[in-house]
């Protein structure tokens, strides 16, 4: 029964967290693997981490001593220390972005029962001269539906904290914890402190920015198949294309351009970057106009080619990349020549000087 006698209190918590230790933990790892299925689940929610931890029992009863206890006993208000602390089960959330914490928030917020939500972003943003740690903290419960499934019914009295970060966030909380003294240091210091977290705080906010804007970038480079092939045919005929001279070959427009020509393979993006860089080092004025052409004009033939590289060497192969090397080099092998080996290429032209008609 709840009391105001704070020894026998923390006597029955001490027995209490002992007691249910382990469907605790059972409850911490069900959360987690729940709260991961629902967001990597759901579309364009990219994510750093989840991880959990349950609240050490000391912990529990020294929070609940510092930040209840004199409240509720100088109101004569009978508890227990159990139903005070909101975080005994901890599961952190980091993704990448900013606005990801109000997506993630949202969704939770339909799949779990509410219980608080405590907004730290918020709560820094309206002060002009003060920086922290930033974060969104939301309390839940499972809901109605969940807790009469079998897998969770038996922990369907369990409430938890969800904190929500980005990784900005989630390194200066890390951070901010080592520096010592904090309210009692001299102003100079706190000033660097802050200086710091403004540093922190603007470097998120230009992630976020730079992933906008190469989404932007992506979108302009969704033109149709047809405007490329346009471009593509106006270079054949030799005539002077102003409109796409100054869409220079770029991460983008490659994307667009080897998705059409190798349909349902995955083109990495760091891979993708790193290749593009390659090509446009050794001709920074090619158009994605002359990069199709290349590809249109001479795949048919490095195709014939790969089928008797792979039957000649069956433990090599030509992937995309390689044979997109191919059609650059038959397109200017004076300038290409540098993205084939010395083997390869003179392989490939004993192949070509054998094979006249293709």
């Amino acid at each position: 029964m709840p009391s105001l006698d704070f020894e026998s209190e923390r006597q029955v918590f001490k027995e209490f967290y002992d007691d249910n230790h382990g469907v605790i933990e059972g409850a911490k790892t069900s959360f987690i693997t729940l709260l991961n299925s629902l967001i990597r689940s759901s579309e364009n929610l990219p994510l750093s981490k989840i991880e959990g931890r349950v609240k050490d029992r000391d912990e529990c009863i020294k929070k609940f001593n510092l930040k209840y206890r004199t409240e509720l006993e100088s109101a004569d208000t009978v508890y227990e220390i159990k139903d005070h602390i909101t975080d005994l089960i901890g599961v952190r959330v980091v993704c990448l972005y900013e606005d990801d914490i109000k997506r993630i928030k949202d969704l939770l917020c339909v799949h779990f029962e509410v219980i608080d939500i405590t907004d730290k972003i918020a709560q820094i943003e309206k002060t002009e001269n003060s920086f922290g740690y930033k974060g969104l903290h939301l309390d839940l419960k499972l809901n109605d539906i969940r807790s009469g499934l079998p897998e969770y019914s038996k922990f369907k009295d369990f409430s938890f904290e969800v904190q929500i970060r980005t990784i900005i966030q989630d390194s200066w909380s890390v951070l901010d914890h080592k520096i010592k003294y904090k309210k009692s240091i001299p102003n100079e210091l706190k000033r660097r402190i802050n200086s710091l977290a403004a540093l922190f705080e603007v470097a998120d906010r230009e992630f976020r920015e730079i992933r906008s804007a190469t989404e932007e970038s992506l979108k302009a480079e969704d033109v149709s198949q047809e405007q490329i092939k346009a471009e593509s045919d106006q270079i054949q005929s030799g005539e002077v294309c102003t409109q796409s001279s100054t869409h220079t070959l770029n991460a983008f427009s490659f994307l667009k351009i080897a998705n059409h020509f190798f349909n349902g393979y995955e083109f990495e993006p760091h891979k993708v970057d790193g290749f593009t860089a390659e090509i446009v080092m050794l001709k920074p004025t090619l158009t994605r106009g002359k990069f199709n052409y290349f590809m249109r004009e001479n795949i048919a033939k490095v195709k014939k080619y790969k089928e008797y590289f792979e039957a000649e060497f069956p433990a090599d192969s030509l992937n995309p990349y390689t044979i997109i090397r191919h059609c650059l080099y038959l397109g200017d092998k004076s300038i290409f020549l540098k993205l084939l080996t010395k083997q390869a290429s003179e392989t490939f032209e004993k192949w070509l000087s054998d094979n006249p008609q293709h």
